[in-house]
């Protein structure tokens, strides 16, 4: 078949002699043939055209989640309220939008009638954020996020995102990219609290085989018992070292172990403070507020939160920003 250079030559070649009154006398056969390649041509360079700048503006993200709506809800609770919107900036050196706020409605969207639990956040005064079709001056950056079960154990999760300038009142739809960060963060979020799960359930079933190999040797019938198989063990990156998995360095002495294992182990909350919070959400209720220089241990490790034991026995949450390391 002929490439598009030499079709195109012949279609110039053929229009300079029929503009000096050149007559050819093409076969029918030939004739059919370039009239049918140069329709083709014709309707296929823009098609390709549309499918390469084609964006799907103001479509929003629609996913089906394999967890209870409690579970879900909770979660989108908790990154409405994290102040911060990504998949969009104001300057190119952002990472993301920065100063947002979660409200209860907000008049950009129209009232949610379709049922579910419905969450906002809004970033006001926003400067042109990227990822908004045709946007421009100031305005306020919403996100929506509608969560509503299905069934007991899986939930639908249904988020938009808008743009709409304050003078012009003009709304500008998002190309898809808000709506896809900050279902990512939400995934993120949910990842961890499965993981927490994992963690606590292998932690308690240490502690019973622990406590069954000291029963055992302790009774009369211990010579005929089995020790429970060993759970699996969570990924590295999430462990925090035990004392006890940690032997000592050729040449350390016995107080830089024991250094060393309170550094791995153990940390100090920021300056000013930091609410020991009952779950591993910011919405989660508070149950005390620790000290800026207050010590903690180290019970539970994801990427966002510790579950952490104060001087007192009490546990709780405290988001991993919030603690430093011994020094």
């Amino acid at each position: 078949m002929a490439n598009h250079g030499s079709i195109a030559a012949l279609q110039c070649a053929c229009a300079e002699k029929f503009a000096r009154g050149y007559q050819p006398k093409p076969s029918r056969s030939f004739r059919c043939a370039f009239t049918i390649v140069t329709l083709l041509l014709a309707a296929a360079f823009p098609l390709e055209g549309r499918k390469k700048d084609a964006v799907d503006y103001g479509a929003g993200l629609v996913v089906n989640i394999p967890l209870p709506e409690t579970e879900v809800a909770q979660v989108v609770s908790d990154v409405a309220q994290n102040g911060i919107i990504r998949g969009s900036k104001e300057y190119s050196k952002d990472e993301y939008i920065t100063g947002a706020t979660a409200v209860p409605s907000t008049p950009v969207f129209p009232e949610w009638t379709e049922g579910g639990k419905v969450f906002y956040k809004v970033r006001k005064q926003a400067l042109d954020p990227l990822n908004f079709k045709d946007s421009g001056d100031i305005g306020a950056l919403a996100v929506r996020y509608v969560v509503q079960p299905q069934g007991d154990k899986n939930t639908v999760l249904r988020i938009d995102a808008v743009f709409v300038e304050e003078f012009r009142r003009t709304a500008h739809a998002s190309n898809g990219s808000v709506e896809s960060s900050e279902c990512k963060d939400i995934q993120d979020h949910l990842d961890a609290i499965e993981l927490m799960k994992k963690q606590a359930a292998q932690a308690e079933e240490d502690r019973q085989e622990r406590l069954a190999k000291k029963n055992f040797g302790l009774g009369s019938d211990a010579s005929g018992a089995v020790a429970p198989p060993s759970p699996a063990a969570p990924p590295e990156e999430s462990k925090v070292d035990a004392p006890e998995s940690v032997a000592m360095a050729p040449g350390e002495t016995l107080e830089q172990h024991v250094a060393d294992l309170r550094r791995r182990v153990e940390r100090i909350v920021k300056v000013p403070g930091a609410p020991l919070k009952s779950a591993p959400f910011r919405s989660a209720n508070t149950l005390k507020s620790l000290p800026g220089g207050a010590e903690v241990l180290i019970v539970i490790s994801t990427p966002y939160w510790f579950g952490v034991e104060t001087h007192d026995g009490q546990h709780g949450w405290i988001p991993r920003d919030q603690l430093e390391q011994l020094p």
